[in-house]
């Protein structure tokens, strides 16, 4: 015995005690019913790694997004698994690296779109502090840090590597079109019942209409892809089927604010494909808008005749989206969007605080505009804006945030377009720009940006702009031809 004692060392018996205790409380707790500490090994591991390697962390991350399932423990609280206790670890970890081993890329933290996101998180902070609801607001604070951290700054330094940013959206279209084919597998399964396209993508999609949003993003992305010549013919074969694949998605999504944001992202790529001027794209919108103001009174006279609520048919469904005489969801929409200005009236400035708009507007709501679906719980989405939500929230300033970060994007992304020097990086670059593009237009009809898989994609696409423009749009030569999917980001 003490041969066998001296053999196993003193290091040793550390390691055998822990695990012996650790197997005493574990089986001590399950005795009373409590699970989770066998949690705690895998934290501790995760966190480790992270440490080693926190982009290896984030590609898992990234990876699962479209798996990611909320357990719900009450109305109002919730916790997406496995991705949103990972990304409070990288968030965590990143700091710590932050704290003890230097600063961040100057380049990234001196960009002006870097600078607009900073402070819109400075504002967010802010207003979190005078906020009606202080827990709700700090919570949805962090949350949207935790987002930012890990898709936007640790990815921009992911993206250093050119190869990096295809096998990142690779990384996050592979699953997603998982999704989507099951998705179509179960609306077949239920005899293409036009009903269940409102939840055949759920767990992994709450509804469908993040679930056309997150796909449209990456519609563009694919396109460009599929049809860059620069790219290995199976490659672009590959992308070819992942983009009709996603191209089907949007269709089943029944989603009209997804369908309206593909149309209308596509007409803002034949205005770069063209090289129309933006002094001619700006006189046009002016003339456009002249127009719409000049006959406003007949426009408003023909779409009160609508009368066509969502249908189960695609050209009827289409048609509804003018419907604001009955249509539910188009009434609810300006019923919420009515609250978040009245909100504002209230408190300009500072707001009600991030993440409050679901639990105050309730007051706000009148009689008159309230629908079958109305709610005074907050369910059912928040304010259907990205600009009217923070306006609400975050007072003007907060709106004004998400505005500056869209504008900013464009002209970098713009820019990267024009004056890159390779033609891989020009693809990227509108490829990316485009995909935003999508959310940008689906940003007035809906928000989506405080759950993870609208924010995975909506941040990353930004990060590659940001690092396109920084890192690469000054390279010179050939562009690498994009490996089969299989080698892709080696």
């Amino acid at each position: 015995m003490n041969k066998l004692l001296n053999r196993i060392g003193p290091a040793n018996y550390w390691f055998i005690g822990i695990i012996a205790v650790f197997i005493s409380l574990n089986s001590f707790l399950i005795a009373n019913e409590f699970y989770l500490l066998p949690i705690l090994p895998v934290a501790i591991l995760i966190l480790f790694s992270a440490l080693i390697s926190i982009d290896k962390l984030v590609y898992f991350i990234l990876f699962f997004t479209p798996f990611s399932l909320t357990v719900e423990f009450s109305e109002f609280a919730a916790l997406t698994l496995p991705t949103e206790p990972l990304l409070f670890g990288v968030m965590l970890v990143f700091f710590f690296k932050l704290i003890f081993e230097g600063g961040f890329d100057r380049k990234i933290t001196r960009h002006p779109v870097t600078l607009a996101i900073l402070f819109m998180l400075g504002w967010m902070v802010l207003t979190s502090l005078t906020s009606t609801m202080p827990l709700v607001s700090l919570k949805y604070t962090i949350a949207r840090l935790w987002f930012i951290v890990a898709f936007y700054f640790v990815a921009s330094q992911i993206f250093k590597k050119k190869e990096n940013i295809r096998f990142w959206i690779w990384l996050f279209t592979v699953p997603l079109s998982i999704v989507i084919v099951y998705s179509i597998v179960q609306f077949f399964n239920y005899n293409i019942d036009a009903n269940a396209l409102y939840w055949v993508m759920q767990p992994f999609f709450k509804d469908h209409t993040i679930y056309g949003a997150v796909i449209a993003m990456m519609l563009p992305l694919m396109f460009v892809f599929a049809f860059d010549k620069s790219y290995l013919p199976k490659a672009r074969f590959t992308s070819l089927i992942f983009f009709g694949i996603i191209l089907i998605g949007i269709v089943v999504s029944y989603t009209r604010a997804a369908w309206l944001s593909v149309a209308g992202a596509y007409g803002i790529y034949l205005i770069y494909f063209l090289k129309i001027h933006w002094k001619l794209v700006v006189l046009g919108a002016l003339i456009v808008l002249s127009v719409l103001g000049y006959y406003r009174n007949d426009i408003m006279l023909k779409v009160a005749q609508n009368k066509q609520s969502s249908s189960k048919d695609l050209k009827e469904h289409l048609q509804s989206v003018s419907n604001i005489k009955n249509d539910a969801s188009n009434l609810e929409r300006i019923n919420r969007w009515s609250a978040a200005l009245r909100m504002f009236q209230d408190k300009p400035i500072l707001g009600f605080g991030p993440g409050t708009y679901r639990f105050k507007y309730a007051p706000y709501q009148r009689s008159y505009e309230l629908t079958y679906v109305s709610t005074n719980a907050g369910t059912l989405g928040n304010a259907h804006s990205e600009f009217l939500g923070p306006l609400a929230e975050s007072g003007l300033i907060g709106s004004l945030n998400y505005l500056l970060i869209v504008i900013l994007t464009i002209i970098t992304g713009s820019r990267v377009y024009k004056k890159a020097k390779s033609q891989e990086v020009r693809f990227l670059a509108i490829g990316s720009l485009i995909g935003l593009f999508t959310y940008f237009l689906h940003s007035f009809l809906n928000n989506f940006l405080d759950q993870d898989k609208a924010s995975a994609p909506f941040w990353s696409l930004i990060a590659i702009i940001v690092a396109l423009d920084i890192y690469h749009s000054s390279s010179e030569g050939e562009p690498k031809k994009l490996e089969e999917l299989s080698e892709t980001g080696k």
